[in-house]
């Protein structure tokens, strides 16, 4: 079982689960999620000789939730990553994994601070570089300008999106994670109008589901109950902060040891259906990247497929 840390990141505390000893791997979860994402990761991690360290991002379970929409940028969570790595390994850099939102915020964490992070693996969602314009921007151009729903763009006024999760947190948790895994039927999230609320049209889980247990839900339940969604939401209404930090690297590709895990049943792996290869995309922004994408898997890659994902790491690892 791992060890519950609370650690002082400068900016914030952070709660961490954290089991082993070596090497330093900061494990960073996306949204809805927690440290708990990582569950079947941290031994496995452990066990290969490193310090497994799953974070709950601030906003997040025991972690600090500030109040203030621009506590969520890219460069304010990517400093979390810096001090946890000052906290936990002060005289070496770090490697990184994460999933979800946590892929952007380690990718973007290592492509700006090299001196901090000397390896970075995403799952979920690849790297494209350093915007060239705020994603609010494009997802208005592709869905809103044509009066098609969006969920980031429901996610942009403070308390709407709150109002209608959080007025049953299990429905929405369970629903929302059985839509983009690999169990939920092809094309479960249905085109609808601008002014649809999220859950409308998703589809209900019949049946138990293969890679989440009720206890697992209870525990996802109990977390969100105890910290809500502003935080976890505010994540989404940082486009414009984040695009502004992120326009002075431009010109600079991400060097590092890279490794991309996806789903073939993803809709983040091929960025909403804008690229068919996200490993050879990928190799543009980041030339030491290596992946793979594993055929039928959703979105939720390593609760989905812990015993392939767990191999992939540990053997990438191994050889840096």
């Amino acid at each position: 079982m791992p060890e519950f840390r609370s650690i002082d990141a400068g900016a914030v505390t952070l709660r961490a689960a954290v089991e082993g000893s070596g090497p330093l791997v900061i494990l960073v979860h996306g949204f809805p999620e927690s440290w708990y994402s990582w569950r079947h990761q941290l031994g496995p991690i452990a066990a290969a000789g490193f310090t497994a360290c799953a974070i709950d991002v601030r906003g997040y379970g025991g972690s600090d939730k500030p109040e203030a929409v621009s506590a969520y940028g890219l460069e304010q969570l990517a400093g979390d990553l810096v001090g946890v790595a000052d906290a936990l390994q002060p005289d070496a850099p770090a490697i990184l994994i994460g999933h979800d939102w946590g892929a952007p915020i380690v990718w973007n964490s290592a492509f700006t601070r090299p001196d901090r992070f000397h390896a970075v693996a995403g799952l979920s969602v690849p790297f494209a570089g350093a915007p060239q314009r705020p994603f609010t921007e494009v997802f208005r151009e592709l869905f809103t300008s044509k009066g098609a729903f969006f969920y980031q763009e429901y996610f942009q006024v403070e308390g709407v999106a709150e109002a209608e999760l959080e007025a049953d947190l299990r429905r929405f948790l369970r629903i929302f994670l059985h839509s983009i895994s690999g169990e939920a039927p092809p094309n479960a999230w249905p085109l609808k109008p601008v002014d649809s609320l999220l859950l409308t049209g998703l589809p209900e889980p019949t049946g138990e589901s293969a890679w989440l247990s009720e206890a697992d839900l209870d525990y996802y339940v109990g977390e969100f109950t105890r910290s809500g969604l502003r935080g976890p939401l505010n994540r989404y209404r940082n486009h414009e902060r984040d695009f502004a930090w992120l326009h002075p690297f431009a010109a600079r590709k991400l060097e590092q040891p890279a490794l991309f895990i996806g789903g073939s049943a993803d809709p983040a792996t091929t960025l909403f259906g804008q690229v068919s290869d996200p490993v050879a995309m990928m190799r543009h922004f980041a030339p030491n990247v290596e992946g793979t994408v594993l055929e039928g898997c959703g979105h939720w890659t390593q609760q989905e497929r812990p015993e392939e994902v767990n191999r992939l790491l540990v053997d990438w690892l191994g050889r840096l």
